[in-house]
This record gives C-alpha cells, structure tokens and sequence, in this order.
C-alpha cells in the first residue's frame, strides 16, 4: 500500500497534493483555453523536463504524468517516461486505449498506468489491464457532472455506478478529472466512500484543506505557480508553494 503521507514536511493537506507534468514533444505544457500549450519558466525559456521532474519529485510524493503525444496521437513519448520514472513514484496517463498498452507504460518503470474513461475502448479493456497488472489507476473524466467517455460502456453510466464497477474489477485508486468546471464536492464526498479518489486540475493548491474535508485522498494540480520560480536559485529551499 502507498503511504499517502509524503514528503519531507508540511502540513498533511500540503503532503496530499500531487503536481502534473504535462508533456508533449519534448517540453513541458500547461492548460489553456484553446488546449495545453508549451509552457515558459520564469526566464522566458522552456525549462528541461527531467530536471523539472527531479525537482517535482523531490518536493512531492509523486508526480502526475501526462503525456500528450500518446494521448492526441498514439505515440507516448516512451524514453522521456521511462527517465521520468527515474525521478521516483510517477502515475502516467499516456492515453492508453488497451490492456497491453497499458503493460508498455508500466515498462517504463511508472508506479501506475491511467486507465481513462475519456480514451479506452470498453470496460473490457479494464478486465484485461487489471490481469495483466494490479498498478493501474482508473480516470472518471467529467462533462457536466456526468462520465465522459468514448465508449457506451462508459458515456452511459453515472459516475458513482462506473466506480463501483471499476472498484469490482480491483481498481480502488479513482482520479476525478472534471473538465472545464468546478468540482462537485458532493460527488467527490460519495465516490471516497468506495475508492481513494485524487481530484484532478480543477482545483488551486490553496484548496489543499477542502480536497481532504471531502474526503479525496489527495489532489493533483498543474504547476503554473512552480513554473514561475523556475529554475530555483541557489539559496532557494526546496518546499511547496502555499
């Protein structure tokens, strides 16, 4: 089992808190309105992406991997993952659409794979990952507060009963990803009764306090803030932002 407590430090809420690492081709990106864009450090420059993940790594528990190369076009960026993993305990969404693919993530040396309801074929494809490996972590992507998903085994069942299936299959670690809208902290509060739920993006770090109130297991956030006091100077110490 993974200790959720992590890190060096803060307060349990801070300790709860997971970033995302968002790649494609070769840099770093962050969210925006038109879709995730290339994202700058505070010179102006694109920062490295492994020094980055050391970084993340060495201040957080865990980083959230997700790689746009696989998830828009097939092709996740295998090398980069596998020296991201290097860095410590990583879970990556590589838009993985099969059971097998799901096996070429954990290759790479990731902790866990992201099973999304946004990308994989069918329930079935969860059966089969969940045989071939338990280090999977299933993604509820959101759309008005109802699953979004690109198969009918998915886009037709609520939330709450997608995740008792999920949960029946083995898979007890759910991220909750609504996409462009708050979260629904009362969802969130019915879904930690079955699984560990990690409320994903739509959130501030600020916000540590009530993802744990509602009983999520933790947060994954985007790094916009971490991003604009990269690279560290040389006296900066190495702690979350608030």
């Amino acid at each position: 089992m993974l200790n959720r407590e992590a890190g060096p430090s803060p307060s349990a809420s801070s300790a709860r808190l997971v970033p995302c690492l968002m790649i494609r081709g070769g840099r770093v990106c962050l969210p925006a309105e038109d879709g995730p864009l290339p994202a700058l450090d505070s010179t102006g420059q694109s920062p490295d992406i492994l020094d980055l993940a050391d970084h993340l790594a060495s201040v957080y528990k865990r980083v959230y991997v997700v790689d746009l190369d696989g998830i828009e076009h097939n092709r996740p960026q295998l090398d980069y993952l596998q020296e991201i993993a290097k860095s410590g305990d990583t879970w990556v969404d590589a838009g993985v659409q099969t059971g097998d693919q799901a096996i070429d993530i954990l290759v790479t040396g990731a902790q866990r794979a992201v099973l999304s309801s946004g990308r994989l074929q069918s329930l079935r494809e969860v059966r089969r990952a969940w045989r071939l490996s338990q280090d999977l972590v299933f993604e509820i992507e959101l759309s008005q507060g109802s699953t979004s998903g690109r198969a009918p085994d998915f886009s037709s069942v609520p939330p709450i009963t997608l995740a008792e299936g999920v949960k029946e299959i083995g898979i007890t670690d759910l991220v909750l990803s609504p996409r462009g809208e708050n979260v629904d902290w009362a969802q969130v509060r019915a879904l930690s009764v079955l699984s560990s739920v990690w409320v994903n993006g739509s959130f501030e770090t600020q916000e540590a306090d009530r993802v744990v109130q509602n009983g999520a297991a933790g947060g994954i956030f985007h790094i916009a803030r971490e991003l604009a006091a990269w690279p560290l100077s040389s006296g900066t110490s190495e702690t979350p932002l608030p």
